[in-house]
């Protein structure tokens, strides 16, 4: 791909054709991807090493570790961040690919129309990732995790201390909030075409 179709799509991704989508732009890469780059290493950097259980053996510490954390959650947000721009990624590759100007994706329909499509599937992306992070972390990190460690010690259940519980449910509950801050975005992205497509805005 030549210089000029990279520089073609990147500055579709970072200029979307609506006002809605620059601020989902500038809200989605700066102050979502700053807040879970830098103070989410912070809070979670360092979570395995402090992570004990009674009896306070490694093997222990690592089994109910990995049994209290399936996946991190810095890994999953990160995932989440990257699925989540796929499908705008794929129209402004299409979009670059057929030379389609800026400011020409809200006047013909069927432009506006793959858009709108690829907005949507933010929003659907979006609303399973929120779904999906309930179900591994829910909404507050307890101090005390009873692990299940049956197949390494003869009792059963054993107590783990969970190292800045506190901290982490602060964390959880920023998260959950950008993710449905950024929903209501890609809604609002919506509208917007659609008063455009109506005239009830004037195009950019």
């Amino acid at each position: 791909m030549s210089p000029n179709y990279m520089r073609s799509f990147s500055e579709g991704c970072l200029r979307p054709p609506t006002v809605t989508g620059q601020f989902h732009t500038l809200f989605f890469g700066s102050v979502r991807m700053f807040f879970l780059g830098v103070l989410g290493f912070a809070v979670y950097g360092n979570e395995a090493l402090h992570f004990s259980c009674d009896p306070d053996k490694r093997e222990v510490n690592l089994f109910c570790y990995n049994q209290f954390r399936p996946i991190t959650p810095q890994v999953f947000w990160a995932l989440q961040l990257v699925i989540v721009l796929v499908p705008g990624a794929f129209f402004h590759l299409y979009a670059t690919c057929k030379s389609i100007k800026q400011e020409d994706i809200l006047q013909k329909s069927f432009y506006s129309g793959f858009y709108m499509l690829s907005v949507f599937l933010r929003i659907v992306l979006e609303t399973v990732a929120f779904w999906l992070q309930l179900q591994l972390f829910g909404f507050q990190v307890n101090a005390i995790y009873m692990c299940d460690v049956g197949a390494l010690e003869k009792k059963f259940v054993t107590r783990c201390m969970v190292p800045e519980h506190f901290e982490k449910t602060i964390f959880l509950i920023a998260m959950y909030t950008f993710t449905v801050i950024t929903v209501l975005l890609c809604v609002a992205e919506i509208f917007e075409i659609w008063c455009r497509r109506l005239g009830f805005l004037k195009n950019q």
